[in-house]
């Protein structure tokens, strides 16, 4: 058990401190077999919160920093590797609790030469896409017809709530006040 005066990075072995950028070069160097054996799983992906825990076990390197101010460094690893392969672009998988990209995924893009995208819409889109071709890459078990690209499912089911609320037709209100009506139909208040 490490006291609360640990460094940043350590070796759960034997406590030994760990230099901030050799921590991020062995967990990107995890990350890519953790990916590679996401993108096996059709339609696969993982949290940033999974990936981390799992290329933190696998290296025994720790720390206590939050994963949010390392994580992007080492899915850079990544994309840069997988770029350098000739790999499908495999941090399309690593996804936030809402099952979304964020703008992370522009590193992707840059690397590929391609211009940044704004929209979260589109990058989501976008991302779908490049998740799928990790999937045509990396998975033994596609459906005969090939399969289709799909939004994550905590972010599909997120659009589909927020497009019945575009689409439900407002409350009725009353004409004369302009109150909801109650389900009765009548104006409590002009009644």
């Amino acid at each position: 058990m490490q006291s609360t005066t640990s460094p940043g990075f350590w070796r759960v072995a034997d406590g030994t401190p760990v230099p901030a950028a050799e921590a991020y070069a062995a967990w990107g160097q995890a990350a890519y077999p953790v990916l590679t054996e996401v993108a096996s799983q059709y339609h696969g992906w993982i949290t940033y919160g999974d990936l981390g825990e799992r290329v933190q076990r696998e290296t025994g390197i720790r720390t206590r920093q939050l994963l949010t101010h390392w994580i992007g460094i080492v899915l850079a690893h990544v994309v840069h590797e997988a770029h350098r392969c000739g790999d499908a672009p495999l941090t399309a998988l690593a996804v936030d609790r809402t099952g979304r990209v964020g703008s992370g995924y522009d590193l992707i893009l840059k690397v590929a030469g391609q211009p940044v995208i704004e929209d979260d819409v589109v990058r989501e889109d976008h991302a779908k896409f490049a998740r799928y071709r990790c999937y045509q890459q990396f998975c033994l078990s596609m459906p005969p017809d090939g399969g289709v690209a799909v939004l994550t499912p905590p972010l599909a089911e997120a659009r589909s709530r927020a497009k019945v609320r575009e689409t439900a037709a407002p409350p009725p209100t009353c004409a004369t006040c302009f109150i909801q009506l109650p389900a009765s139909g009548i104006c409590d208040t002009c009644a």
